[in-house]
């Protein structure tokens, strides 16, 4: 005899997987940006390919990324983040609260986030953008938006 989807042969219920920490962390950092007046995206490509994991524009054209920081393992494997500093006026690291951050570069922002909002512990220094890359990213930022609502909208 068919079961219904999502039970098994012994009625057991199947379990969703938990979402990851980073992406808990990373709605966390969205919700507190958002609170400051920043429009967010996640996992956002830069026009060098890379790939952050929060972006905040704000109504000024100020570009702040923040990369999310799971766990002190995460942080030792990523050797990528210095090269988004040339895509941003303002950079910080968010982590959990128990995460030992004097590891972390003391020349960039630094946030403490849970799945529910972020404060930040230290301010970030001013990259400042110059003109025409803050014009290519507000673009690119845009694009990536009204794409992602398309697919809600239509997901074909």
């Amino acid at each position: 005899m068919k079961q219904p989807l999502g039970h098994s042969e012994d009625s057991r219920a199947v379990q969703a997987v938990p979402p990851d920490l980073a992406v808990l962390l990373a709605r966390g950092v969205c919700r507190a940006l958002t609170d400051h007046g920043l429009a967010t995206l996640t996992e956002f490509t830069l026009g060098s390919g890379r790939r952050v994991d929060v972006i905040g524009l704000d109504r000024g054209g100020q570009v702040t990324i923040v990369e999310v920081k799971s766990s002190l393992e995460d942080f030792r494997s990523d050797r990528k983040w210095p090269e988004y500093l040339d895509f941003c006026d303002r950079f910080f690291f968010a982590v959990p609260e128990d995460f030992p951050r004097e590891v972390l570069p003391v020349d960039c922002g630094l946030m403490a986030a849970d799945p529910y909002g972020a404060v930040i512990l230290r301010d970030s220094p001013d990259f400042r953008l110059n003109a025409a890359r803050r014009r290519a990213q507000c673009l690119r930022f845009g694009l990536a938006a009204a794409e992602r609502l398309g697919r809600l909208t239509d997901p074909r």
